[in-house]
């Protein structure tokens, strides 16, 4: 049924009404990708609504899952372009869930999805700093790029976090890093390997905070238990008392 945005946005606990309306005059809300503006409407069972493009999940039972994402899906529920999409991999969790974060279209590994906007926003806020833990592998390294590979780069106008990054394994066909994240900003490993001259074969994220990939098979789902549930809520607490 179609409603005022600025209701529905009230009701998934984003910000009050009048609050609504005032994010919704600066152009900060979409709808299905398109502008919404002050006495729109928009069905709250289908819709794609999003403030700041980042996915706003609709109310309803919590659905918290960790998805081993394959190389080849992008991370949107769905595409323009009729590209595999990481929605199809769980359409049988028996929720509407969205992505939190992205992996790129030929990155691998965890990905959590929920439909409790509220701890997304948490997530992927910038003061979150939830660490990411990946395992890459690459061509042309020859030693001295690793402490380079830890240093910021420039993201859309903006430093990244310095990276950790440490050698695991090195051989004629390439050599397995693994990078710890703390931002995490649009394709910022490939980055980071580009700018010193390394290509990457592949990319796998195995762990974000307290969660962990572990065995589950590549293009499957579970649900997160409730003691991972508490340890993810714990190192948020964490790091925004930290960082006030």
């Amino acid at each position: 049924m179609a409603e005022r945005i600025q209701k529905i946005l009230s009701r998934r606990g984003v910000a009050s009404r009048r609050q609504a309306e005032a994010l919704l005059a600066s152009g900060r809300v979409t709808v299905n990708g398109q502008v919404a503006k002050v006495g729109d409407v928009a069905d709250d069972s289908c819709d794609e609504i999003a403030l700041d493009g980042r996915i706003i999940a609709a109310g309803g039972p919590k659905c918290y899952l960790m998805l081993h994402k394959p190389a080849g899906y992008v991370t949107t529920l769905s595409d323009e372009k009729g590209r595999r999409t990481v929605a199809q991999l769980v359409a049988d969790c028996g929720q509407r869930v969205y992505p939190v974060g992205r992996l790129d279209l030929n990155s691998e590994g965890l990905l959590l999805m929920t439909n409790d906007g509220a701890l997304a926003n948490r997530l992927m806020h910038p003061r979150g700093g939830i660490e990411k833990r990946y395992f890459v592998t690459v061509r042309g390294f020859q030693g001295p790029e690793l402490a380079a590979l830890a240093k910021p780069i420039e993201i859309d106008g903006r430093l990244t976090h310095p990276a950790r990054v440490r050698l695991l394994r090195s051989q004629a066909d390439g050599a397995l890093l693994e990078f710890i994240l703390f931002d995490g900003r649009n394709r910022q490993i490939r980055r980071l390997c580009e700018r010193e001259g390394l290509t990457v074969l592949r990319l796998v994220r195995v762990q974000e905070g307290p969660l962990s990939l572990g065995s589950l098979p590549r293009g499957a789902w579970r649900p997160l238990s409730e003691k991972e549930l508490q340890a993810l809520e714990q190192a948020l607490n964490w790091k925004f008392l930290q960082d006030p």
